[in-house]
């Protein structure tokens, strides 16, 4: 009885091995559309100063699904990041929920979220009479001059974002060398409050940017605005 050969050779692929097998598996490459991108036409001659456009078209149509994949992979990222955003924002929400004091949900507000969103530094700024002290005495509140909400937001905005800027030690205090990236919310707390806003500060460059949508951070300012009106009983 003859033994069958185990020479690797004998199982290399060769151009009549998958011309055969393609014959034998006609619908081959209608299952595996990648596999025929991935393949390169034959060049055709026409003699000089005959174009072949099929080629090009080949090559154009090619370059096109390389560019509509790339554009798949980033909204496929970019939809991962707003669903861990949105978990960790409802996350913040939860804690606020839970707080058994205002004292204890200001510290959720200026501590806690910083962990739970990843990041370095959160404030919450209020704007103080003339006269008054700069830094509140809880740690994260901080202070600002009459009119520093409007001057840090600008008119009528009510999410800001800098990607890359030194921050101001007037908002971030201490926590203002590590600030690289920041993001500010306003707050309209109450008709019988003072203009004020919280800040989110990162180290590293990019964290926030202008191309971000702005929903959830307006969303956790609306809640922390209601949060407030609650625990101090004002109108809304």
């Amino acid at each position: 009885m003859t033994q069958e050969s185990t020479d690797p050779k004998d199982d290399d692929l060769t151009d009549e091995r998958v011309a055969a097998y393609l014959q034998d598996n006609p619908d081959f490459l209608s299952r595996n559309p990648d596999v025929l991108r991935m393949m390169a036409p034959p060049d055709r001659k026409f003699g000089d100063g005959v174009s072949d456009i099929q080629t090009a078209m080949i090559g154009q149509l090619r370059t096109e699904i390389a560019r509509l994949n790339a554009r798949q992979d980033e909204i496929i990222l970019t939809s991962r990041a707003n669903l861990n955003t949105q978990g960790r924002v409802h996350e913040c929400v939860v804690a606020l929920l839970a707080a058994k004091s205002f004292e204890q949900a200001m510290q959720i507000v200026t501590t806690d979220f910083a962990v739970m969103l990843d990041l370095d530094v959160v404030t919450l700024c209020i704007e103080a009479e003339e006269g008054a002290p700069s830094a509140l005495r809880m740690s994260g509140l901080r202070m600002l001059a009459a009119g520093g909400v409007e001057a840090t937001m600008g008119e009528n905005k009510r999410v800001r974002l800098h990607s890359d800027a030194p921050a101001d030690p007037e908002i971030f205090g201490g926590g203002a060398t590590l600030v690289r990236s920041a993001a500010f919310i306003r707050l309209d707390i109450s008709d019988y409050t003072p203009p004020a806003l919280i800040a989110f500060g990162a180290r590293r460059p990019g964290k926030f940017h202008a191309g971000q949508g702005t929903e959830l951070l307006n969303f956790l300012g609306r809640v922390v605005e209601h949060d407030i009106r609650l625990w101090l009983s004002l109108p809304g």
